[in-house]
């Protein structure tokens, strides 16, 4: 079994207002050097996006990133190594919206979505919906069942808004029904990703996905470039769940 591809990984431009590498360390070349050490045959350079102001990719860098991407290609592609670049979308709207646009959208090669604390609702209602029922869900069941529908809701319509190639880490931070969730994801071509930094998916989220269609990657969301490719941890609770492996896409079985 061989991993051919980290499609979720971080570098100095994930920075917010802030200056570069306080949240994550390595340059792209720094990133891709890694992955061609390790072996990869693609490397996805997924910066978060520009919504979350402590470490959101600046909308004005990513066309500066789509420009060195092409050049390190001419680079590494002769060397077997493929890199791409995507943006981790911020779900930011209980209608679906994220913080990536269209003219955004343009620029890249892959679309991650996903839910994180602190990035910038689209409304005051948004702001509530998302980032301040999930926190308090966590500590008081009242409430939990509210979130987590509004959660799953929001996912759902944002695969029928955007075209997500992978929702990152999902039940992370925010609880949604991951059957549901799954069901939709399959219908857009949508992959599932098991995170060997966060904990979902986890075993138990992957057991009540055995019998659904639907397909998955497992990255290293890697924030240094010695993380790219690492992936044990991700793998492990696939094996432990007894999810076949040929649904995950980003592997290679011997």
């Amino acid at each position: 079994m061989k991993v051919i591809g980290d499609y979720h990984t971080h570098t100095i431009y994930s920075s917010g207002f802030r200056k570069k590498g306080k949240h994550a360390k390595g340059t792209i070349r720094e990133n891709a050097e890694a992955a061609l050490k390790k072996g990869l045959r693609e490397v996805a350079i997924c910066d978060h996006g520009p919504g979350h102001y402590l470490y959101g990719v600046r909308k004005e860098n990513i066309p500066k990133m789509r420009e060195e991407i092409d050049r390190l290609n001419e680079e590494f592609m002769p060397k077997g190594l493929k890199i791409l670049l995507g943006v981790e979308a911020n779900l930011v709207g209980l209608d679906g919206t994220i913080d990536v646009d269209e003219k955004l959208l343009k620029y890249i090669d892959i679309l991650l979505m996903g839910y994180h604390y602190g990035a910038t609702p689209k409304t005051l209602s948004d702001g509530f919906g998302l980032y301040v029922l999930n926190p308090i869900s966590k500590f008081f069941y009242l409430g939990r069942e509210k979130a987590k529908e509004l959660n799953t809701r929001a996912y759902i319509k944002a695969l029928n808004k955007y075209p997500i190639n992978l929702i990152s880490h999902p039940g992370s931070k925010a609880r949604v029904d991951i059957v549901e969730l799954a069901k939709e994801a399959n219908k857009h071509n949508t992959y599932l990703e098991i995170s060997a930094k966060h904990s979902q998916l986890s075993v138990e989220s992957l057991k009540l996905l055995l019998d659904v269609d639907v397909y998955f990657m497992v990255n290293s969301d890697a924030h240094e470039p010695e993380d790219i490719g690492n992936v044990d941890e991700a793998l492990r609770r696939a094996l432990e769940a007894n999810l076949p492996l040929n649904r995950i896409v980003n592997i290679e079985i011997n």
